[in-house]
């Protein structure tokens, strides 16, 4: 059987929390390509700027803790033999602003790929063959002073694979130096 399994889990140690610290996104490139190492973490990127603003460059968006996480569910079709994997980002901006709303457009209306890092220090690529897309996104003021006045926005990618790992030690190298001017750091960007 050539989808035969090839190993079994043990139970570890009890030490990951939950959530998503950081979000990493460029625009898709459909003929960029990725390279993986033989336990299949993503080690390097073709087609993606290095480090500089510009096409195709990755811009990075610190977040909140407690507000954004990310989730993967598998698809299964007996009937149809079809196996493929949703994932999803969901992650909350806080504070209403221009520049914020203008990238948030900008996302929405294109193809994107995301690097998301979580509180465990783990990297994830989203949309790898595909690109991914904004699904949904809501931007609120509340209705209380101690309410959220911000930005919700969920990116989807539809893929063959489960997300693949990426190694921490490309990350500098893919992100843009370009951060939004008027950003605070309550407003997470």
């Amino acid at each position: 059987m050539s989808c035969a399994l090839t190993q079994g889990y043990t139970l570890g140690c009890r030490d990951a929390v939950g959530g998503i610290k950081e979000i990493r996104i460029a625009s898709f490139n459909p003929t960029g390509t990725f390279a993986t190492n033989l336990s299949g973490i993503v080690t390097a990127f073709t087609g993606y700027a290095s480090g500089t603003a510009g096409s195709n460059a990755f811009y990075r968006y610190e977040l909140t803790k407690n507000t954004s996480m990310l989730s993967e569910a598998l698809t299964s079709s007996l009937e149809n033999g079809t196996v493929f994997y949703d994932q999803q980002v969901n992650f909350v901006i806080n504070k209403l602003q221009v520049q914020v709303r203008n990238q948030l457009m900008f996302m929405a209306r294109s193809r994107v790929v995301a690097i998301v890092t979580d509180y465990n220090g783990q990297h994830y690529l989203i949309g790898a063959e595909n690109g991914a897309d904004v699904s949904a996104a809501t931007a609120d003021t509340g209705t209380a002073f101690g309410d959220r006045s911000g930005y919700s926005t969920t990116i989807q990618g539809l893929e063959r694979f489960p997300m693949y790992a990426v190694s921490g030690s490309i990350l500098a190298n893919l992100t843009a130096s370009g951060n939004m001017a008027g950003a605070t750091n309550g407003g997470g960007l």
